[in-house]
């Protein structure tokens, strides 16, 4: 009889369904070499907030800190009484160091011989412009600035100009409609927005103005609306626009980097509530800047010297906040930032991108990869990227299949890949292998990293055993963590501290191995409850991309009078695989020997696509209500919102029968 709620049962039916026997040690060159050894685990575990002070030393301080930690449950300062400026440390004390010639950024445009290289002294003229260019606008320390925007130079520049000044940064993804951007800038109250004409998306201009004229005719607090020339195309001109061009190419390249508090606010970043608005996490200076260079430098093993560093996320996003400005920074390397599709104008860019600058570390998402696998492993064997050394995955957990295929078709079966698990809300990475100490396992995250405590526990609150499964906690403060909801306190602490008291809890279900290894989950609204078993989306979908005719899969439950919820399949075939009148047989005969019974899905659809946010995200959501035959809800965010006439054409054939 199933149960009425989820128990220990279920949480174990769950946590046992996927077994992963394959290891991965450490290349003996890089373990030789790495940054930080086994010891880490150990010093951290005898003095957690010593360890973090040391992290903190890493950077220059204005004044140094008089107490680490002030905790009052759940509200951490971090660094109290220190101060310093991110900018500087980001940019000013590599040029003082004699490193101004060093390359910053190698930017790669979408339109070919588009690019771009910016030196830490490059840097250090254009942001120092463009803080001028602030302060002419009259936004000073404290005011919020909206910055929604390509993937251009100008983008973290504008970002940088604001830390430096003190100003608080809310960068909107350049996917979101005006409604969402509106929203955002209301909420956060913000006096300029920043932008650009356009940016080249899929081989042509792609336009940002126009949502920003719109958004702003809803935000009348807005006083300028700043704005970068990028393709040339023409825009409505209003009297609170001005021209990058004209404003900032003419302010004085010398500002002086002020410190800030450590608890000052840096950012707030926007992220989608699973009910109402979005809401608005608050990041600070110092313990965020902390915790993202020091796991910047741990977990990629970076050396500054002679690495080239590529993560391909949008700076819209946190990833592309800690691993593509702030932490690559504050580190002194160098990085690739590419503007536009990994298939304009062919579905090899990445990896000539990756052989042109001869790439050493590289940092993608999981949906990323397992379109890659779509294409073919006949498109990366075409170039040369035996530059390559270090892997990094990011964003959801990544199944074992694409694990291994990214080891092993990118990697040259040569490179560590480093699954990292963390959230805007946390700030940096949390839990990840170090690709010189940890024997990995395809598809888990491994261990918290020094100085993080985190656990899985069941309903109750209380850990579970080796290979038990439940719910993602974190137990102590960390550095790098949310001050809060902008603007909503009470919001803060229900949403991530009520569930579990004195836990912070990020909405992720987790297991531990037999080894006591964290494998993740995805959120616990992803985890199916059928026949009274906690099954997890991401289990199911790695059981069928396993499957050699799988490129990539999304699994969603679907209301059934019979098991309380049905698991229904959306997959897509890899390049040569042909679909076939007895696909949905064969892959649910596959789940169900992978899983075991419980696990097969009710129906299974061949698609040719799954609806995808420009940052790659699987909208999940759309798709169980494909499932469940209601209408489609908002596809505004989607990449490609014809996705969904293609699938929803796909349902009456689905089978769902052996």
């Amino acid at each position: 009889m199933a149960p009425d709620t989820p128990g220990r049962e279920t949480q174990e039916t769950l946590s046992n369904l996927l077994q992963e026997n394959r290891r991965f040690e450490p290349p003996a060159e890089l373990a030789s070499a790495a940054n930080i050894t086994a010891d880490a685990y150990d010093e951290a575990a005898a003095d957690r907030i010593g360890f973090w002070e040391r992290a903190a030393e890493r950077l220059t301080w204005g004044r140094r800190w008089d107490t680490a930690l002030e905790w009052n449950a759940p509200f951490a300062k971090w660094f109290v009484g220190g101060t310093l400026n991110v900018a500087y440390n980001c940019v000013d004390r590599h040029v003082e160091a004699g490193r101004g010639d060093k390359v910053a950024y190698h930017w790669e445009g979408e339109p070919d011989g588009d690019t771009r290289t910016l030196t830490y002294s490059d840097l250090l003229r254009e942001v120092s412009k463009a803080a001028n260019a602030l302060a002419e606008l009259g936004v000073g320390k404290g005011d919020r600035v909206a910055i929604y925007m390509p993937m251009i130079p100008e983008l973290p520049i504008a970002m940088l100009a604001c830390a430096r000044i003190g100003a608080i940064h809310s960068v909107v993804f350049g996917g979101f409609s005006a409604t969402a951007l509106s929203g955002r800038i209301q909420d956060a109250d913000a006096k300029l927005v920043i932008t650009a004409d356009g940016g080249y998306r899929r081989g042509a201009p792609s336009a940002l103005k126009p949502t920003v004229d719109e958004a702003v005719a809803e935000c009348p607090g807005v006083e300028h609306v700043l704005v970068v020339r990028r393709t040339g195309e023409k825009v409505s001109e209003s009297g609170k626009d001005v021209w990058w061009h004209d404003l900032v190419d003419r302010q004085s390249d010398r500002h002086e980097a002020v410190p800030h508090d450590a608890e000052d606010p840096l950012y707030i970043l926007y992220t989608s509530g699973t009910t109402g608005k979005p809401k608005g996490i608050l990041h600070t200076t110092g313990g965020y800047l902390t915790q993202a260079a020091w796991t910047h430098d741990v977990v990629f093993d970076l050396k500054p010297d002679t690495d080239i560093y590529w993560c391909t996320a949008d700076i819209g996003w946190v990833t592309g906040h800690s691993y593509i400005v702030y932490g690559p920074l504050a580190n002194g390397a160098t990085s690739v930032i590419y503007e536009g599709t990994p298939d304009t104008p062919h579905r090899g860019r990445f990896w000539e991108i990756v052989q042109k600058y001869g790439v050493t570390i590289l940092y993608t998402a999981p949906t990323a990869i397992r379109t890659f696998m779509k294409w073919g492993d006949d498109i990366p064997a075409k170039y040369d990227m035996s530059s390559l050394r270090v892997l990094g995955s990011v964003g959801e957990p990544i199944n074992p299949e694409a694990y291994v295929w990214y080891r092993e078709h990118i990697g040259g079966s040569r490179c560590p890949v480093v699954d990292t698990w963390w959230q805007t809300e946390t700030g940096a990475i949390m839990i990840s292998p170090l690709p010189g100490v940890t024997a990995a396992k395809p598809g888990a995250a491994m261990r918290p990293l020094p100085g993080i405590v985190a656990d899985v526990v069941d309903d109750q609150g209380n850990p579970v055993p080796d290979g038990g499964g439940g719910f993602l906690v974190v137990r102590e403060p960390w550095p790098s963590m949310l001050r809060g909801i902008w603007g909503d306190e009470k919001r803060y602490t229900d949403t991530y501290w009520s569930r579990f008291e004195g836990m912070y809890f990020p909405g992720d279900g987790a297991k531990k191995d037999d080894d006591g290894d964290l494998w993740l989950l995805g959120r616990v609204d992803d985890v199916m409850l059928v026949s009274g078993h906690n099954i997890s989306t991401t289990e199911v979908e790695s059981a069928l991309v396993s499957h050699p005719k799988v490129a990539e899969a999304a699994v969603v439950g679907a209301t059934d009078p019979i098991t309380g919820q049905a698991i229904v399949a959306f997959t897509i075939l890899r390049g040569g695989a042909e679909e076939s009148p007895d696909i949905a047989k064969e892959l649910r005969d596959h789940v169900a020997k992978a899983l075991g019974p419980i696990a097969k899905p009710r129906q299974i659809l061949v698609v040719p696509e799954l609806p995808k946010t420009r940052s790659g995200k699987i909208m999940r959501r759309l798709l169980r209500d494909v499932a469940e035959n209601r209408s489609i809800g908002d596809v505004t965010t989607l990449a490609d919102s014809a996705v969904m006439d293609l699938i929803s054409a796909k349902l009456p054939s689905a089978a769902s029968d052996d």
